[in-house]
């Protein structure tokens, strides 16, 4: 279940371009995380400054070299502005599972975006890192990613109460995972 490659792959869909966030996507990136509504479910307060979407991307380069994660940009195949990022983190190989996320410009909610690059990445996981299990914790609030994950056939198995502290309180979780057997039946 290696994570690490020598260079970061593309994903491509019907309509998207998955790929690596640089800093030079900076501002479309603090453009999307200094929505309230985007960041809600997240655990991140609202971007306010460029630094901050400099230390999110400074983040994804990290899971990337560690070998911990990996996240990509989501771009529309006609433009190359970065409007929402999608991946793993908190890989563990021995058990061959990892976390999924995924975020979204609200310009771009309603059109099957997210659910087409969720599925680009979990197809991705399966065929090469070889996952068995793919886990997404989801707050109980956030019904639009439930249904995104209930739609790629996520199953949730229980509430983890209390799971997280962010943005100055404890969070609860829907604990949702996908095991490769029971994905593209």
């Amino acid at each position: 279940m290696e994570l690490k490659e020598s260079t970061f792959p593309i994903l491509e869909t019907n309509r998207l371009i998955l790929r690596k966030v640089t800093v030079d996507d900076a501002s479309s990136v603090l453009k999307y995380m200094s929505d309230n509504e985007v960041v809600k479910h997240i655990g991140l307060d609202p971007f306010t400054k460029v630094e901050d979407a400099r230390d999110e991307i400074s983040w994804y380069q990290t899971i990337f070299e560690e070998g911990t994660g990996i996240r990509w940009g989501i771009t529309m195949k006609d433009q190359d502005e970065v409007i929402g990022s999608c991946g793993f983190l908190n890989k563990v190989p021995k058990h061959f599972r990892i976390e999924i996320g995924t975020e979204l410009s609200k310009d771009y909610w309603g059109q099957g975006i997210a659910s087409e690059a969720f599925e680009a990445v979990i197809r991705y996981g399966f065929e090469q890192f070889n996952l068995q299990r793919i886990e997404a914790l989801i707050e109980p609030e956030n019904t639009a990613s439930q249904k995104l994950a209930e739609k790629q056939g996520f199953i949730r198995e229980g509430l983890l109460r209390n799971y997280e502290y962010t943005c100055g309180k404890f969070d609860d979780l829907y604990m949702y995972s996908l095991l490769k057997q029971d994905f593209d039946k």
